[in-house]
């Protein structure tokens, strides 16, 4: 396996550059597309290993590689039915190094299994 070292990018024509701190801080350090209904399964995935269901509207997003600490960003979003427009919302809840729980919600108290979850994680 070979390795790249830089400080900075730049693009072909040399006329933008970024710090590598900004490329590598920058990325999501996980990410996960899944379908919350039935079955649990994950479409697509990036640092994540398995996704529990933790019942009625309640979901681990599990990571297959630990995070530094818990002090991480985290971005998701839901639909409320396949192929409709309504959005459901997502709430994290306890993060940790390994995982992180997450809520799928129409409404301010309503929480449903939804058919497409997607969460990021930033640190």
């Amino acid at each position: 396996m070979s390795t790249i070292k830089a400080d900075t990018v730049s693009n072909l024509a040399g006329s933008s550059t970024t710090s590598m701190n900004n490329v590598v801080n920058g990325s999501a350090k996980a990410w996960v597309n899944f379908n919350g209904t039935g079955t649990v399964a994950i479409r697509g995935s990036y640092n994540v290993s398995s996704i529990t269901d933790l019942g009625t509207a309640y979901y681990r997003v599990n990571f297959t590689n630990a995070m530094l600490d818990s002090n991480y960003a985290t971005q998701g979003t839901s639909t409320y039915y396949a192929g409709v427009s309504n959005i459901g919302l997502v709430v994290i809840n306890s993060p940790s190094t390994t995982s992180v729980a997450l809520s799928t919600i129409y409404s301010a108290t309503q929480g449903f299994d939804s058919p497409d979850v997607s969460v990021a994680v930033f640190r």
